[in-house]
């Protein structure tokens, strides 16, 4: 009957008891939970093989020495330990994967909330070839600033003739097409370097139909502008036709970026038709224009083509240097933090936020990338700075407390009630330090001529160039002998300061001669005395964003071969 079967097994406790020969060892107990159905009686003949596998799971056979069986329980104790900690250490992960990189994600969505979004625009960064860079000829030092060109001389007004029937322009018109998605930007190919190159340049799209302009990027400069027919005075040779404006296309004084550009101006010309302005740079040279308005295309990261009415500088009179580095380009692009800038008025009309970022390469093939807009901001890695707040400029600026070459403090010479102030200028080729600074480091640098390297005076490329026994090919074969730079922000103390590292590939390079020469100048001729000036040279390596939004300057290590799309993080600030 039923009620004389033994009940179901459901475990087994096994009782071991130590051997004769050695009774410390001590006696177990190991208990075992049995899954599943259990005969209810054993057969005296056992089945087949084959059938005893099929319906009874395989015992746990453990080791007879009692010494394995202590070990093997440990390592059964052990592994569901290993494998508790290692679910926790997934799960964690996984938590920040969801946190930091779920763009991918975000891609699958519907693009309808992305249309009221600002969005981000990419530019290639294509340098100029240049086969004359020497100091004293075209060397890049941006740095504009607008000037009261009535004070120098009498301009002509090329534009009066074609201007009696122009309409009145309102710069609270200057509204982008709301039509199409404005998601993030169009990567494309970019070549050069610094040397021989010189400077970096991307490409607008300008008027209807659009063509194709190349223009220098600035962060030194307010105004975006191109060489135009107004008829051109002194214009360089340029890389396209030069932009013919209509005069429905000019714009008028009244406008609220007219006063931008003419703030030097003490009066207001009533019976002017036309917003006359001029620029001089920090090297000398000068740019004067009328400003336009037209249609400005940038490519969206969709591929498709996103139109601004902007304004921009007509240039048709351009003086010293400038006339060199336009012979490969037609004008410069403005992105300082001016409300004439091409990204503020991107920002005015909500087409992004105001942050822009530019990614050079350090290597000899060069080239890079730059954006308008937050979505390739890193949320994480950037190291920030706070930008200085000057009403007398618009340029990038932040307060250095220390500057040191390897463990030798460098001397920021005398403050003179000022604060020491560092620019970020991406239309400058090279680096520029204060007379103080720059007096300590060559006096540094003097350990380099007993290490192999030999001064060669001869060589007009740059102030201080060294020569090997043998042409050098690369940085990789003499950056050992120099020491890297490096800049302090934020506070004295240490362990408490945000610091820019300058390694040696990022302010030196090697000429046509086979030499190493440093890409850092005396910039007390051409500066303040308490200002250093940040080029193209030591920016190349780093991802430099400047965040207008948030009114900080930031960077982070970078192959700037491809940019990364990032989300904005919950915990942003």
């Amino acid at each position: 009957m039923d009620s004389d079967r033994p009940p179901p097994l459901k475990g087994v406790v096994i009782i071991t008891l130590p051997p004769p020969e050695n009774p410390s060892l001590g006696k177990t107990i190991t208990a075992f939970t049995l899954y599943g159905p259990v005969p209810s009686r054993i057969r005296e003949t056992p089945p087949a093989r084959d059938q005893e596998e099929a319906r009874t799971p395989l015992p746990i056979q453990l080791p007879r020495n009692p010494e394995l069986r202590s070990f093997f329980r440990r390592l059964l104790h052990g592994s569901r330990r290993a494998i508790v900690g290692f679910l926790g250490i997934a799960i964690f992960a996984y938590i920040l994967y969801s946190s930091f990189f779920s763009s991918a994600l975000q891609d699958f969505r519907g693009r309808e909330d992305e249309e009221k979004k600002p969005g981000t625009f990419i530019f290639p960064m294509i340098p100029k070839w240049r086969n004359d860079v020497v100091l004293g000829g075209d060397v890049e030092l941006k740095l504009g600033r607008f000037v009261d060109f009535e004070s120098k001389r009498k301009i002509v007004e090329p534009f009066d003739k074609d201007l009696r029937d122009s309409s009145v322009f309102n710069s609270n018109k200057l509204v982008a097409s709301k039509s199409g998605a404005v998601d993030s930007s169009t990567l494309l190919p970019v070549k050069g370097n610094v040397y021989p190159d010189g400077l970096y340049y991307t490409y607008i799209l300008v008027g209807s139909p659009p063509r194709r302009y190349h223009v220098d990027i600035d962060t030194g400069s307010d105004l975006t502008w191109i060489q135009c027919d107004a008829p051109c005075t002194s214009c360089g040779k340029g890389a396209n036709p030069l932009y013919k404006p209509k005069s429905s296309k000019i714009v008028p004084p009244r406008d609220s970026l007219c006063k931008e550009v003419q703030k030097q101006r003490t009066e207001y010309c009533p019976t002017c038709k036309q917003c006359d302005y001029e620029i001089e740079y920090a090297d000398h040279s000068s740019s004067m224009g009328v400003l336009a308005r037209d249609e400005l295309y940038l490519r969206a990261a969709n591929g498709s083509l996103r139109k601004l009415n902007a304004v921009f500088g007509c240039a048709y009179d351009q003086q010293g240097l400038l006339l060199n580095s336009l012979s490969k380009t037609d004008g410069i692009m403005g992105l300082s933090r001016s409300s004439v800038s091409l990204p503020s008025q991107l920002a005015s009309n909500g087409m992004i936020n105001n942050v822009i970022g530019h990614c050079l390469t350090s290597d000899a093939v060069g080239g890079g990338y730059m954006f308008l807009g937050e979505e390739f901001m890193p949320n994480w890695g950037m190291q920030w700075i706070p930008m200085l707040n000057i009403p007398s400029t618009n340029s990038y600026q932040s307060s250095i407390m220390k500057m040191k070459y390897g463990s030798t403090s460098l001397s920021l010479g005398p403050l003179d009630g000022e604060v020491d102030r560092v620019v970020f200028d991406s239309g400058s080729s090279y680096t520029y330090f204060t007379k103080e600074a720059y007096s300590d480091l060559v006096l540094s640098l003097k350990e380099v001529t007993g290490s192999g390297l030999v001064l060669d005076a001869s060589d007009p490329t740059l102030p201080f160039c060294w020569r090997s026994e043998l042409p050098i090919r690369s940085l990789k074969e003499v950056k050992h002998f120099f020491k890297a730079i490096t800049l302090q922000f934020g506070s004295k103390w240490w362990i408490l300061s945000t610091k820019l590292h300058i390694p040696p590939e990022s302010y030196l390079i090697i000429n046509n001669m086979g030499n190493v020469c440093l890409g850092i100048l005396d910039g007390s001729e051409v500066l303040d005395r308490s200002t250093t000036v940040i080029g193209d040279i030591s920016l190349r390596g780093k991802l430099v964003v400047y965040d207008n939004v948030n009114g900080r300057i930031g960077w982070v290590q970078s192959d700037c071969i491809r940019p990364q799309r990032y989300k904005t993080p919950f915990f942003s600030t």
